[in-house]
């Protein structure tokens, strides 16, 4: 095994070997692209950011407004061209400081929340793509559309609000497989109209990537695990 040049940081090796990993994926089936990463932050400090913004790499997910706000504007002062992704569920309360500080929204899951979304994307003259975020499980504790009202839900997100509904998002059922959920998501985008599909972490994105998701979302991977956790 080579080692690395003296001058890569443990972080910059960490992401090349995500990227080159991505890419081995998507060359297995021919015409399949490179989804983009999103190196998921939450619970890590500007300390462990910053070297990955230094690597190069501008897509970010974080889960909670609050933590996203005591982080992100200073370093987005510093990368301009950084783009923050709000992957977590999004309490209607947090709409207006959400429209303001993220880019994408990958947790539009209640009509309440489109109806806010949309009110406050005007008020601020800002329009985020947003993915509808699937149930794809059917599990209770998880946040998201059945999926048998998707199809519907994207329609009215883009007719009666005026959304961008740039995809779909899910999170499959830890303890199963998550090949069939990741391809009935695709189906169900197809169904929709829609062609993103932000679904794979940091165990299951090659997978993902084989069931043609465009957004992989990769936290511990990248930053190593997380305290508590």
């Amino acid at each position: 095994m080579t080692a690395p040049a003296p001058s890569q940081t443990p972080a910059a090796q960490r992401l090349e070997d995500i990227v080159l990993r991505m890419e081995k994926a998507a060359r297995r089936i021919e015409g399949l692209a490179v989804p983009k990463l999103i190196a998921v932050s939450k619970t890590f400090g500007t300390d462990a950011i910053e070297p990955l913004l230094a690597a190069g790499q501008r897509d970010f997910g974080e889960n909670r407004v609050q933590e996203a706000q005591r982080k992100w504007p200073a370093l987005k002062a510093a990368y301009p061209d950084a783009r923050l992704h709000l992957i977590g569920p999004l309490q209607t309360n947090k709409a207006r400081d959400a429209v303001a500080l993220f880019d994408v929204i990958h947790s539009l899951d209640r009509e309440k929340l489109a109806k806010i979304l949309a009110n406050e994307m005007a008020a601020q003259g800002r329009k985020l793509p947003c993915f509808v975020q699937v149930n794809i499980g059917g599990e209770e504790q998880k946040a998201g559309v059945a999926v048998s009202e998707t199809v519907q839900f994207v329609g009215r997100c883009r007719e009666a609000y005026g959304l961008e509904i740039a995809g779909l998002m899910c999170i499959p059922p830890v303890e199963e497989a998550p090949g069939p959920y990741f391809a009935q998501l695709a189906q169900l985008a197809a169904d929709a109209g829609v062609s993103g599909l932000s679904m794979g972490m940091s165990a299951d994105f090659e997978t993902a990537i084989l069931m043609g998701a465009s957004h992989v979302r990769v936290g511990s991977a990248l930053f190593g695990a997380r305290d508590g956790h």
